[in-house]
């Protein structure tokens, strides 16, 4: 047998039709988003004129999209993106990439994200989803979950007397120089450090508002990690989408959201309040109330698959400096969930069909969320 000859088409169809029955997951996330329906919204990137027809032309919105989309699905750095985009059929056929196409290399990777951050493209996209999602019937109908996850970013190595200016929004003395701007521009001024439960973290945080039904992501904010959970609350808060009888959708958030202020402000809108109630040492919790908790934990706790689901795409780790990338990875990250959790619970519909079809009362038995 030759070992050595060169590989023709017809091999590589037939390697790829190897990985599509293996169930290469790529292949359901490419059949069910429509990647076209954010090409408007990309062709921003390029829309810069150029000084001249000389040179490659830049690589396609929409490929480059999907590029992203890959790193945050399976947590890879830039260069470890173009490697990975060179060495594996897979990642290839998603993008409509052939062996003898040009591959964006790391460098290409990181001045397209720029360029999302500048035009403040991110945020755009992820409307533009869930306005797809609402297409196809993913329209949030039930409980709002409200939560927040940290969001850890490269530890700096600064002295007591620098964090104190960075943390009073000054530049440290000597920063500025030019012999230290290379330094300069490797320290992040916005991350903030934090504790809580015993554990130190330095970075960032999600917010995030997610449908406890589906458990898709509605919206997100994006803070320095000091910043208290209780802050965002309201720029969170959906208090227009109603639920199949027309309710206004309820509340599920943990005690740190409790307040008489939002309490007020939920009465206010017509809402009910799912919001876990506070305990002192001076008024501990009644049995009554410890019981009504533990009933909105079952609804509460599924934001935590959320935010498992994410870690283990990506870590809840960004490499990035600076405030306004994280905002750009964490919506990439938040988009690219959402594009998973679409594929997840499409398939779970199939199972659904099937059982119903396969059950004599044509009822079938429930499925697990």
């Amino acid at each position: 047998m030759n070992f050595h000859r060169q590989p023709g088409l017809f091999d590589l169809d037939e390697r790829a039709a190897q990985l599509t029955a293996l169930g290469d997951p790529l292949v359901k996330l490419k059949a069910e988003i429509d990647f076209e329906d954010f090409r408007a919204d990309l062709n921003r990137v390029h829309e810069k004129e150029r000084k001249s027809n000389a040179g490659a032309k830049p690589f396609d919105g929409v490929l480059m999209f999907k590029v992203l989309i890959l790193q945050h699905l399976y947590n890879l750095s830039d260069d470890g993106l173009e490697y990975q985009i060179r060495d594996r059929l897979s990642f290839m056929r998603f993008l409509g990439l052939r062996m003898e196409h040009r591959v964006p290399d790391a460098k290409t990777v990181w001045l397209f994200r720029e360029r999302l951050k500048a035009l403040g493209l991110v945020e755009v996209l992820f409307g533009r989803f869930n306005e797809q999602l609402a297409r196809r019937g993913y329209v949030a109908k039930t409980g709002q979950m409200i939560d927040a996850t940290f969001i850890e970013a490269p530890r700096q190595r600064n002295s007591r007397e620098e964090n104190a200016r960075i943390k009073a929004g000054e530049i440290p003395e000597g920063w500025d120089d030019d012999e230290n701007a290379p330094m300069r521009r490797q320290k992040d001024t916005e991350a903030r450090w934090t504790k809580k439960n015993h554990e130190t973290h330095y970075g960032y945080k999600n917010h995030i508002n997610a449908d406890a039904a589906t458990k898709l992501i509605q919206d997100y904010s994006v803070t320095p990690a000091h910043v208290h959970d209780s802050q965002v609350f309201e720029d969170l808060l959906d208090t227009e989408t109603t639920d199949a009888e027309g309710h206004k959708r309820p509340v599920y958030a943990d005690s740190a959201y409790r307040s008489e202020k939002h309490e007020e402000r939920l009465a206010e809108a017509g809402m009910v309040s799912q919001i876990h109630e506070k305990g002192t040492r001076a008024a501990p919790l009644t049995e009554e109330q410890t019981a009504s908790n533990r009933n909105k934990s079952k609804v509460r706790a599924r934001v935590e698959h959320i935010f498992g689901a994410q870690a283990a795409m990506d870590g809840h780790i960004v490499r990035t400096i600076g405030l306004e990338r994280a905002r750009v990875k964490v919506g990439l990250l938040n988009l690219a969930y959402n594009m998973k959790r679409l594929v997840q619970l499409t398939a779970n519909e199939v199972r659904r069909q099937a059982r119903r079809a396969a059950s004599p009362d044509g009822i079938g038995l429930p499925a697990v969320a």
